[in-house]
């Protein structure tokens, strides 16, 4: 007897990209009602329109629906606050699949205790947002040492310098990666097709190919000290908050470029500022911060050798397809029965 398997989808999401969830097999059913949903602003906007509200009636079909099923594509108004409760209400919840690669800290803020995160499985969209990500830390790399910034601030002013200031080669240079997961991985591709001399760091410390050295966090130090150019791409935990700190940005040499594509928590933001300030760093390129929306009074906003992004650089035209293609795979392997990829871990929320 063929087990019945109830999905339903709690962000918004293309009505074709819902069909390609429905194809996956006979036995499931998805449950989809659009007019629950909050319509998408931009493509790929999970939240949907923060004006949207339901009629009393409405929110009711939306939690009847997601306590119908055992598999949520999303968490329940893309929230923390949602996620908590369909934990309390739906007690046959097997799987939810979200829709960021660093839900981790999402599933943290819930606060949930660990007894009710054993019941079900949180999976991340993480690798869909790899290839943006690393061409965000490409442009980031480039910006510095291509001095975009100066460039721009000449342009504004009309400025035509008396001397012509040369340009840094990224051919040959070092870069340094710390978190070398599928975002890292990506982004050393891209560094390498660009002729740079890549090491890194991971957790657990192997051989790569292409990578000239791997180590953990405590061997960051010393690859900091040969490196042009950093990117981090790690999420937040206790094991990361602040890790680039006073000492790990006077490990650096004078100059290098700096890209934070992972969590903003990895750095802390006072002792970035001082690297800029001493020369220690000579360009920051940041997607993520300790605080987002980034405050008013940051004085990251108008510092001349930062550019700021707001948290937007994993983003894409293609992303709700690739997440939706994603979900189809993961779905597939639900349903035979074998070990889903990306887990939240529930002990450090990456």
């Amino acid at each position: 007897m063929t087990t019945k398997t109830t999905v339903a989808i709690a962000v918004p999401l293309e009505a074709e990209l819902v069909e390609r969830i429905r194809a996956v097999d006979p036995s499931v059913t998805v449950l989809y009602e659009p007019d629950l949903l909050p319509p998408e602003r931009f493509p790929a906007d999970h939240s949907g329109d923060p004006d949207f509200r339901r009629t009393p009636e409405q929110e009711e079909r939306y939690w009847d629906m997601l306590n119908k099923a055992e598999v949520l594509y999303g968490f329940p108004n893309e929230s923390p606050a949602g996620l908590a409760r369909i934990a309390g209400s739906n007690s046959r919840l097997e799987w939810i699949h979200a829709m960021a690669a660093g839900a981790g800290g999402a599933v943290k803020a819930s606060g949930l205790d660990a007894a009710t995160l054993q019941k079900f499985k949180v999976t991340t969209s993480a690798g869909v947002h790899a290839l943006p990500l690393a061409e965000f830390a490409a442009l980031g790399i480039l910006n510095g040492f291509k001095r975009s910034a100066e460039l721009a601030q000449d342009q504004a002013a009309k400025l035509w310098p008396e001397l012509r200031t040369p340009t840094r080669l990224v051919n040959g240079s070092r870069l340094v990666v710390t978190g070398l997961g599928e975002i890292g991985l990506e982004t050393a591709r891209i560094a390498r097709a660009l002729g740079m001399r890549v090491s890194g760091t991971k957790r657990t410390v192997e051989k790569i190919d292409g990578i000239e050295q791997v180590t953990d966090n405590d061997g960051l130090a010393g690859l900091l000290s040969t490196a042009d150019a950093v990117v981090n791409t790690l999420p937040g935990t206790p094991y990361t908050e602040k890790l680039f700190g006073r000492d790990a940005f006077a490990a650096m040499k004078p100059g290098t470029v700096f890209v934070n594509v992972g969590r903003g928590t990895v750095v802390d933001e006072e002792a970035l500022l001082e690297a800029l300030g001493n020369g220690q760093v000579s360009y920051a390129c940041l997607d993520v911060f300790a605080v987002e929306p980034l405050p008013q009074d940051s004085p990251l906003w108008t510092h001349p050798k930062v550019m700021v992004s707001p948290h937007t650089s994993a983003l894409s035209a293609a992303e709700n397809r690739l997440i939706a293609e994603r979900f189809c795979s993961n779905l597939r392997t639900h349903l035979d029965g074998g070990e889903l990829p990306h887990l939240v871990d529930t002990v450090h929320f990456y």
